[in-house]
């Protein structure tokens, strides 16, 4: 399945939400004009790696990817989700909560191999930080997805606990299975930790003047 949009309109214009798309992509046009050898080079330069660790890294390899589809994946589910979650807590609070749940996601994926030489890229255990909050914060809210089965495709309404605990189900299972044939390329684990500190740490974000948003908007 892959997410098109969610139903709740958001109420203030999501600016931070729209400069960490901006900052990515311009991070990502600078990787694609890179020759192959700079490019591994500005990779292990800004990547985070568990057996050379550097707190710095944690911040900068949030924001440098390793293709095409993990790129705009994860900028994806950052517009789809990053709005609400960025008009419940405001704009500093949300920049401060993203980079917060992006360092523990990559700490924690660290942790699970620290002898690892491979950099650990990508923003998606900061927009999993940002996945999870949505889940506590809308948990009434849908998400439209994209299905394909064989050769049929369609767009169907699903409910965003679903949705978000199944993926999250998914990593779970997928940070096990990696574990179990020794390594792989996803950051599962980042995943996992970046969903659940983001859940909590929404609690201590929000802004109970903001809670007012109405799950049913958008319902035709």
């Amino acid at each position: 399945m892959i997410p098109l949009r969610d139903v709740i309109p958001s109420r203030t214009t999501p600016w931070v939400t729209i400069g960490l798309i901006a900052l990515n992509i311009l991070v990502f046009i600078r990787e694609i004009t890179l020759p192959a050898d700079a490019l591994q080079d500005f990779i292990h330069t800004f990547g985070l790696i568990p057996a050379e660790f550097s707190w710095i890294s944690l911040g900068t390899s949030m924001f440098v990817h390793a293709g095409w589809l993990h790129a705009g994946s994860n900028l994806l589910c950052l517009w789809i989700f990053g709005d609400n979650v960025e008009d419940r807590l405001g704009h500093g609070r949300y920049l401060v909560f993203y980079l917060l749940a992006g360092a523990c996601a990559a700490w924690l994926e660290a942790q699970s191999n620290l002898a690892s030489t491979i950099p650990l890229v990508g923003a998606s255990g900061a927009i999993a930080g940002v996945m999870g909050a949505y889940l506590f914060m809308f948990p009434h809210s849908r998400i439209h997805v994209l299905i394909f089965v064989l050769f049929f495709i369609d767009v169907i309404e699903v409910p965003a606990v679903i949705f978000l605990g199944l993926w999250f189900v998914m990593q779970i299972l997928g940070g096990v299975g990696q574990v179990d044939s020794g390594g792989g390329g996803i950051a599962f684990w980042a995943h996992v930790g970046g969903f659940v500190v983001g859940g909590l740490a929404s609690f201590i974000f929000r802004r109970p003047e903001r809670a007012q948003a109405e799950w049913w908007a958008g319902r035709d």
